[in-house]
């Protein structure tokens, strides 16, 4: 998929308020400094589309963005954020359960995982939430490039491995660096194959 044509929608407090035009939809989720932000630059071809910052929760409203008319790609508030309020963070986990419980037009949530660390246990929470809540999902492992090249199947595999005690089959997953655009035409393959599947369908 070629990425021709970008325009930033709205940000969003409440599901209610997202647009209406029935677009399929793509969000992107995880912990906090994960690296959405520079994952979603890569994807769309653009330097500051999200914004990336060292400090945890720069995202805290539902943001759209419509790519070539045809889909939305939606950059979600994080989970896991230790330096914010209990309040600010029951209003976060609130506002994302809503949209993706509620959003009829949502095809499937990216949640990012970094490849370097062992699985985590508010990544397994929120993905098991997901599989109780029937969401689809996928798993975008994240910062590969901090990796040597040698390192990266073993530490993925170790991952795959704690999550096969809890899931099976396996999420699909995707390999990634936004760095170096690893796993980005994938993923990008990935939403146009499920958008041409969803047409096929409502015929």
């Amino acid at each position: 998929m070629i990425i021709s044509e970008i325009a930033f929608v709205g940000s969003f407090e409440h599901e209610s308020q997202c647009p209406t035009s029935h677009l399929p939809e793509y969000a992107f989720i995880g912990r906090s400094n994960v690296g959405k932000s520079s994952l979603i630059n890569a994807l769309t071809g653009r330097k500051a589309l999200a914004r990336i910052s060292s400090t945890p929760g720069k995202t805290q409203l539902l943001n759209f963005f419509e790519i070539n008319q045809e889909w939305y790609l939606v950059d979600l508030p994080g989970y896991g954020y230790a330096k914010i309020s209990k309040s600010k963070r029951k209003k976060w986990r609130s506002m994302i359960e809503r949209y993706l419980l509620l959003r009829q037009d949502l095809c499937c949530v990216f949640q990012l995982i970094d490849a370097r660390h062992p699985l985590q246990s508010n990544d397994l929470e929120f993905m098991n939430w997901m599989g109780e809540h029937k969401i689809p999902f996928v798993i975008a492992f994240t910062k590969v490039d901090k990796l040597k090249k040698s390192e990266v199947h073993g530490k993925v595999r170790g991952i795959l491995q704690s999550l096969s005690e809890h899931w099976d089959p396996l999420p699909h997953h995707f390999i990634t660096s936004a760095e170096k655009r690893i796993g980005t035409e994938e993923i990008l393959d990935f939403i146009e194959e499920t958008n041409l599947k969803m047409k096929a369908n409502d015929h």
